[in-house]
């Protein structure tokens, strides 16, 4: 059995060198995936960072284009005709109006469409969701109840708003519960760090997996 002062070290460990490989690997992949796009032959062939950098300014440009002939009266009619089209597809329009709304939401959201809530679902038995900023037409409100410890997958669910309590957490604090599986939650009753309510304390007697227990009027 490893000492206590090193499992805590290993785990502070994991916490902030897993995040930093997986972000690594990210950003790998995707430089590495535009470093291969096609380009006209002789066209900077040794040279994948000049080949990056042209991508990305070339994309750029074309979100700041798109987005400017959305603004108008033609852009309106444009994005109207590629939804008519795209809705009358099988199978490839829940893809297109799934990957629209996330999008939507990623980008234009409001702190209302992702404030975190508590929800009871059963008697005693409390559940983090989130606000989608949506109604059903019976008034009640639609939250995303996700799993843990991967928030993709979840449910969908319709509350009345009375039976839901809106926290003054941030959504980071939030989710770094749910995907922590919990062990995120770093703070104890009133603000006490676990680690001292665990450990700390020379009153009460000491328990079979080694915490103190609390003292009582007998002792």
């Amino acid at each position: 059995m490893l000492p206590s002062s090193w499992k805590r070290d290993i785990a502070s460990g994991l916490i902030v060198l897993v995040p930093l490989l997986v972000t690594a690997y990210i950003v790998a992949f995707i430089y590495q995936a535009l470093a291969r796009l096609p380009f006209p032959q002789g066209t900077f062939e040794n040279q994948p960072i000049a080949r990056v950098l042209i991508t990305i300014v070339v994309f750029a440009l074309l979100v700041l284009s798109v987005g400017y002939l959305m603004r108008t009266t033609l852009g309106d009619l444009v994005e109207e005709g590629l939804d008519a089209i795209m809705n009358r597809l099988p199978g490839l329009r829940v893809v297109y109006n799934a990957s629209k709304m996330a999008v939507e939401t990623a980008v234009s959201g409001t702190e209302e469409l992702q404030a975190p809530v508590k929800l009871e679902t059963w008697q005693g038995l409390r559940m983090t969701a989130f606000k989608t900023g949506k109604q059903t037409k019976d008034g009640r409100d639609v939250l995303f109840l996700p799993t843990s410890p991967n928030i993709t997958t979840g449910f969908v669910i319709e509350v009345e708003p009375e039976d839901y309590t809106v926290t003054d957490e941030s959504v980071e604090d939030a989710l770094t519960r749910v995907l922590s599986a919990g062990f995120g939650e770093s703070k104890g009753p009133k603000g006490i760090p676990i680690d001292v309510i665990t450990e700390g304390g020379d009153d009460g007697d000491e328990s079979e997996d080694g915490r103190k227990a609390p003292a009582t009027d007998d002792d």
